[in-house]
């Protein structure tokens, strides 16, 4: 049975200028000790997505439809005791911005406590040893002092480290990881993704990686879906969406990646903006921005059909299967310095 499995899961907000469809027919499922990444670019779905998984979406703003299985028990339409029970318990998340997610008048310590005194029957005394030993799990130097600290003497990457502290402090199955390196330098984001990953070997935790980023899905995940306007446009273990990717905006997305096999070059960018999800356009969602659009694809949304490749690798494009393996390929060799001949 999967971690979390989600079947066609739509959100959409009710705001003066009409409905904005957030998320469109999402589906996904995770296993216990993997790593999903969620990809793509903001105002494709990402965050809505697990802020809906988690039942974090107003209800008298939002409609939402579909199923959210938590190992087999349905989140969706529970009633909100259950769901403050499954936030922090079952399921852990680390939010996009550590300053803002951190009560800046609290120290650190009595944030961590409250997380364990929600969910635990023990002394206050019992949850400041917790919280003390969930730093030093995530690597916060003198940890039995710094607990008493306040969010504004921790740096960025300290800060981060103590969101991941306040996501694992109850043991959860599942961690939902929003935009974990975002504004951290390279060198603290690499030492991020270490802690992830170590911590998820120690506690056998599954990992919903959000992330806009290729080069931390190629770091950490197992699987990968890659979003636009609301919908999945891709989802394939990661090593074949890097190997041979069948989505253009996928092509896109990786062809603004550095790579260190390539002999140099300009990086490419898509052009034009992302979708507006309150008047989005007909047919594939993508196809004002996509160099390769017919005319079918102004009209009809492609279908998520299964890659030629196989293993569960599923796309959306109305292109022939050798037309998008000759593109493919020549934009592949383009990528890494190679003659396309």
């Amino acid at each position: 049975m999967p971690a979390l499995e989600v079947k066609d899961l739509s959100t959409s907000f009710r705001t003066d200028d009409g409905i904005v469809k957030a998320v469109s027919g999402v589906s996904f499922s995770i296993d216990q000790g993997k790593t999903l990444g969620v990809v793509g670019e903001s105002g494709s779905g990402k965050s809505v997505t697990f802020l809906t998984v988690m039942g974090l979406v107003d209800p008298r703003q939002a409609d939402v439809s579909g199923s959210v299985l938590l190992q087999g028990e349905e989140l969706l339409g529970v009633g909100a005791n259950r769901l403050r029970e499954v936030r922090g318990l079952t399921i852990g998340m680390i939010f996009q911005d550590p300053m803002t997610s951190l009560n800046p008048v609290k120290t650190i310590g009595w944030q961590l406590e409250e997380a364990v005194l929600i969910h635990q029957d023990v002394t206050r005394k019992d949850a400041r040893r917790q919280a003390i030993e969930i730093l030093k799990q995530v690597e916060i130097p003198r940890a039995d002092q710094r607990v008493d600290d306040y969010p504004h003497q921790f740096s960025g990457g300290m800060r981060q480290r103590v969101m991941i502290a306040m996501a694992l402090i109850n043991g959860p199955d599942i961690l939902i990881a929003d935009e974990p390196t975002t504004a951290l330098d390279v060198t603290t984001q690499a030492q991020i993704l270490r802690l992830m990953k170590r911590l998820q070997d120690e506690n056998k935790m599954a990992i919903l990686m959000i992330t806009h980023d290729l080069g931390v899905v190629a770091e950490l995940a197992d699987d990968v879906i890659v979003m636009y306007g609301g919908k999945v446009v891709e989802q394939a273990k990661v090593d074949d969406l890097f190997a041979k990717p069948e989505m253009p905006y996928t092509w896109g997305l990786l062809a603004s990646l550095p790579r260190l096999d390539s002999t140099g070059g300009r990086l490419e960018q898509i052009p034009g903006q992302p979708p507006s999800l309150l008047n989005p356009p007909s047919g594939c969602a993508f196809h004002p921005r996509c160099p390769y659009a017919m005319s079918r694809c102004r009209t009809e949304l492609p279908e998520l059909r299964l890659s030629p490749q196989g293993e569960g690798h599923r796309f959306r494009c109305h292109l022939e299967d050798e037309e998008r393996t000759r593109i493919w390929q020549g934009k592949h060799a383009a990528l890494v310095g190679e003659d396309a001949a």
